[in-house]
């Protein structure tokens, strides 16, 4: 846990230090970051200017034209306008002792009818020491306060946050991100994405800082395409039927693969959904990383990587419970959710007692189908009797037996056929285990796409078949 500043010593720290000199471009609500500097004392050390585009006419002129005003490419072309302006004209004056920063923002906050978008695009750009290439920070931040102006002191703290941790603790991103929400509290604000690029950041993998996001609370969830790209959810999910399978997939094995594409087809076939539009992703949670990786999580790329390779991608979040899953998905206007589980987790879902709930499993069960959710079942084979189970045979407690009926009728909850149970019976720790020991049956349990891959990446502790 590193020591938090106040906001207030944060700015100072910066105006005082000698070597740090840079600009100041909010567009929007975002005009309370230069603020912060002017506030503390000794702002002439730090600023070399301030602007505010505030009218597009305006901002048009500087930046140049677009269609959307808070977006990603008017960071950008804020960043790229400013840093040049900045390094052209003092560069020679004091281009040998000075380290110059852009910081830059375009903000959408509440509005006066309360229905507004309350999101925004921060960034900086900078030098680690006189003359060098500069690096860069980017990230895309929701504001959850829902009063104007505590969403304009929130993006106040986070612009303070991001260029103090760029300037002293760029060689520790980890860090860097952690303390973002210093001074924040809690449910603030949500950072969903962040992009690390230039020499201050080359040893950066944004999967793992995108969980991290997750990991530290600023985002409740890190999205990750086949090639391991990092997504903005609320960009991917948005308006779109999604079909998501929640699981460990330590490593990802044939019967996932068959859940997958049993529920897929399934899924086409209902009469309401677009199918040209699904978006199909494989679940981990940030709770079961932790368990089963330890808090530095060493195993978690082999897993994007491997899921990858199955041409899945990765949703990492930090809901709980099924019921959690749904409704952040349903956030994002989600037209239509498919859940395709196990048998066993079907059981633990109905037949359990939400002792967090005041409703308890009627509560989760309305949380759960009344965010359009229809859940896809799976068979398995009981690893204490050797039988097969499926939706039809399954056994529930008298008590839930009547809601299991419901669901069923009302086509909340539907059956997939599976794979033999020889198949069946064989569990990812066994797979797993495998892989480690070098026993060779472990790639009859895996996709061969998944298979090279933990072959040619030594995935998962792999070292070669045993002799």
């Amino acid at each position: 846990m590193h020591e938090v500043l106040t906001t207030a010593a944060k700015a100072l720290a910066i105006n005082l230090d000698p070597g740090r000199y840079g600009t100041f471009a909010e567009i929007g609500a975002g005009q309370e970051v230069g603020r912060w500097f002017f506030r503390v004392g000794g702002a002439a050390g730090t600023i070399a200017k301030t602007m505010s585009a505030y009218d597009k006419t305006v901002s048009d002129a500087i930046y140049g034209s677009g269609e959307r005003y808070v977006s990603s490419g008017r960071l950008l072309a804020m960043l790229d306008h400013e840093h040049e302006l900045l390094t052209t004209r003092l560069d020679e004056a004091r281009g040998e002792r000075s380290s110059f920063f852009s910081f830059a923002d375009t903000v959408s906050a509440q509005n006066y009818h309360g229905d507004a978008n309350c999101h925004g695009w921060m960034g900086i750009r900078f030098q680690t020491r006189p003359r060098s290439e500069t690096s860069q920070l980017l990230l895309h931040t929701r504001m959850l306060d829902r009063d104007a102006l505590m969403q304009h002191e929130a993006l106040g703290v986070l612009g303070v946050n991001l260029i103090y941790g760029a300037s002293h603790y760029h060689r520790n991103p980890e860090k860097l991100l952690e303390s973002l929400v210093d001074n924040l509290g809690s449910r603030r604000i949500e950072i969903d994405m962040v992009e690390f690029s230039g020499p201050a950041f080359e040893d950066v993998d944004h999967r793992v800082m995108s969980l991290r996001l997750v990991q530290y609370g600023l985002s409740p969830a890190a999205m990750f395409s086949p090639s391991g790209r990092v997504l903005r959810p609320s960009e991917v999910l948005y308006k779109r039927p999604v079909l998501l399978q929640r699981g460990r997939f330590r490593p990802p094995t044939r019967v996932h693969s068959d859940i997958q594409q049993k529920a897929l087809e399934r899924f086409c076939s209902e009469t309401d959904v677009d199918e040209t539009r699904i978006i199909s992703l494989l679940d981990i949670s940030v709770r079961e990383l932790q368990e089963t990786e330890g808090e530095n999580l060493v195993g978690f790329t082999d897993r994007i990587e491997a899921m990858g390779a199955g041409n899945q991608s990765v949703l990492i979040s930090d809901c709980s419970d099924y019921y959690l899953v749904a409704e952040y998905l349903a956030r994002y206007e989600a037209t239509q959710i498919a859940l395709p589980l196990g048998i066993e987790n079907f059981r633990e879902i109905i037949d359990r007692h939400y002792e967090n709930l005041s409703g308890g499993v009627l509560e989760a069960m309305g949380r759960l189908f009344g965010a359009g959710v229809r859940i896809y079942v799976y068979p398995a084979v009981n690893p204490a009797t050797g039988r097969r189970e499926s939706l039809d045979s399954i056994s529930l407690d008298a008590g839930v037996r009547t809601l299991h009926a419901y669901l069923r009728e009302r086509g909340y909850v539907g059956s997939l056929d599976g794979l033999p149970d020889d198949q069946l019976r064989v569990r990812s720790d066994d797979v797993l285990k495998w892989i480690r020991s070098g026993d060779s049956r472990w790639e009859d349990c895996v996709e061969e796409s998944v298979a090279q891959a933990i072959r040619e990446r030594g995935l998962f502790g792999f070292r070669g078949a045993s002799i």
